[in-house]
């Protein structure tokens, strides 16, 4: 593996504390150098070996019954695409909402005119799996469930895998939005009974933005034939054009496709699921021990807490402004993220990408000048462990 200094180095380069686009290696950047046409056989085989190495990282393959499907846009696109084209005319889909992304699928669903169920739950609050339970066993009309597996938002993760048990024994589809996990959580679709995965090039990944990533269980993708409301976010169009001939229907995102290439080569490398997500635990209990020392408090309890993203409480000081502290930091060189959430004032770190230990120090150094400089005094807090 490079060092960090390697992957970060050139002018104009910053950390990227955020949950994507985030920072990525020098290798993944060089891998976007070479130009492909859409219709070249090296570019359609390498198409090839990446929809192996997807399923493969979810633990499944096509031998097993499952498709991985790369959709142009953004992750959201992917995410469309999936409740766009599997939600029967006349079904249902029951959300499972804790956060602002939870949210955007409810929106979808008002937007394309799908009948959509909403379980809401506080922000701090995983799933009630009981409740999804009860309401699949009085509903017959649900025919999909969808739920964000870790809720970008906060960092919140849900039990999908129990959902999932739950979800198969109603007879139902199971769409799983893994943006913020995939390729650092493990989760093996078969186990987890879960017929649509969605996630980006560019989170867990460590590729660039550019294109989305679905995993479908073939059975519910055939299942789903004739339920398309869009053109361009046809699931099952696009997944039989590159089962055709290899290529998409629209044009592909070459560049950051071959990027993906090179993360995917580097998450082997690294060695595999396992090893990047001791990295990035590792990176999350250096950020939390060290914003504790300096003061912060955490949204979440530790419990509830991922190490993906992590959202902290604003200051309790009048010194403190976010845009004043975000700026500041921008210009040393590190960036972390606004907050999303609806009751409380926050914002987040993330711990992924190109992102190691030594860059989480760093960043911390740079957080507590940032302080004195702004004039915000915060009195570190205590954890129960270290009490």
């Amino acid at each position: 593996m490079v060092s960090s200094a390697e992957n970060h180095s050139g002018e104009g380069n910053k950390l990227l504390f955020t949950p994507g686009p985030l920072t990525t290696s020098r290798a993944i950047k060089e891998a976007m150098l070479r130009d492909f046409g859409s219709r070249d056989t090296a570019f359609i085989e390498t198409v090839r070996r990446i929809r192996r190495q997807l399923l493969k990282i979810a633990g499944v393959s096509q031998e097993d019954g499952y498709e991985a499907i790369l959709m142009q846009g953004s992750g959201t696109f992917g995410l469309e695409s999936v409740v766009s084209s599997t939600v029967p005319g006349a079904g249902r889909i029951l959300v499972v909402v804790n956060g602002a992304y939870g949210e955007r699928i409810v929106k979808m669903t008002r937007i394309l005119n799908i009948d959509a169920r909403v379980l809401r739950y506080e922000e701090n609050m995983p799933a009630d799996i009981e409740e999804i339970r009860r309401v699949l066993a009085e509903d017959a009309a649900v025919t999909n469930v969808c739920v964000v597996h870790c809720e970008t938002t906060t960092g919140l993760l849900n039990p999908v895998e129990e959902i999932g048990a739950a979800v198969r024994e109603r007879g139902c589809f199971y769409i799983v939005d893994a943006m913020s996990s995939l390729g650092a959580i493990p989760l093996n679709l078969e186990t987890a009974c879960i017929d649509f995965l969605v996630t980006s090039s560019n989170k867990c990944l460590e590729g660039v933005p550019g294109f989305s990533i679905v995993l479908a269980r073939r059975d519910a993708l055939l299942a789903t034939e004739g339920a398309a409301r869009t053109l361009s976010l046809d699931l099952q169009a696009q997944w039989r054009g590159l089962e055709a001939n290899g290529q998409f229907r629209f044009t592909p995102p070459t560049h950051t496709i071959l990027a993906l290439e090179q993360a995917l080569q580097e998450l082997e490398a690294e060695g595999g699921i396992a090893a990047r997500a001791a990295r990035y635990q590792t990176n999350h209990a250096i950020l939390m021990e060290g914003m504790q020392r300096l003061g912060f408090h955490t949204y979440l309890s530790p419990d509830r807490q991922s190490y993906i993203i992590t959202s902290f409480y604003y200051p309790d000081d009048p010194n403190f402004s976010f845009e004043t502290f975000y700026d500041r930091l921008n210009r040393k060189g590190f960036v972390i993220y606004p907050g999303k959430l609806t009751r409380a004032d926050c914002f987040r770190i993330g711990n992924i990408g190109q992102i190691f230990p030594e860059d989480v120090t760093r960043l911390l150094a740079a957080i507590e000048y940032t302080l004195k400089e702004m004039g915000v005094q915060l009195k570190a807090t205590v954890t129960e462990s270290a009490a």
